[in-house]
């Protein structure tokens, strides 16, 4: 692990809560408005996590998480300010292209199949799954926020390396392996590409 990041990974703040709360090992994603051309790529093997608020809507969460979302507006950060305290490595990616392989993924992540559904068809069949390990920090790190991290896009530099001391695994090692294990068997090689 990096002693200090200063990239960041924008997602929505109820999946990020569920990401540090263990719930879910994975980050699905399509990429942003502003991905360019080539849409999203891996560009960054671990990462600040950056809680977005703009598009939060209990309807595109599985019913069983949608109370993730007033969780996630009540520990918003005063505004004005960004509160990264969650930290992710990514272990693997996959390179979805067979609508097949979506429903194996449920329960695995607190999108709602609907939601899954519609990413994986936008513009082009195809989502990328990020297998990550989520470490947690107590306090977390708190820096103002700036136009500069405006927009629909997946990777932000924020102006400052945030340190990772005292970072926390969410998950054990035993049980982030066995996710890990059942998030590979869903989308074994067999069946997707896998890009690591």
């Amino acid at each position: 692990m990096l002693s200090s990041n200063h990239v960041a990974f924008k997602e929505w703040a109820a999946v990020c809560a569920a990401l540090g709360d263990g719930w879910q090992t994975l980050i699905v994603r399509k990429g942003g408005l502003h991905e360019g051309g080539e849409g999203f790529r891996v560009a960054h093997r671990e990462f600040w996590l950056f809680p977005t608020y703009a598009h939060e809507a209990a309807a595109a969460l599985d019913e069983t998480a949608v109370s993730l979302v007033d969780r996630a507006l009540s520990e918003r950060p005063p505004s004005g300010s960004l509160r990264f305290a969650h930290y992710a490595v990514v272990s693997d990616v996959f390179d979805v292209r067979d609508e097949a392989a979506l429903p194996r993924l449920a329960g695995l992540h607190v999108w709602s199949a609907r939601t899954i559904d519609e990413r994986f068809h936008y513009r082009e069949p195809r989502l990328f799954v990020l297998i990550v390990r989520i470490y947690a920090l107590a306090e977390g790190h708190l820096i103002p926020d700036s136009v500069h991290f405006a927009g629909c896009r997946s990777w932000v530099e924020l102006p400052v390396e945030l340190s990772t001391a005292g970072l926390i695994p969410v998950l054990s090692d035993s049980e982030f392996a066995r996710r890990q294990r059942q998030i590979e068997l869903a989308l074994s090689a067999d069946r997707q590409q896998r890009t690591t």
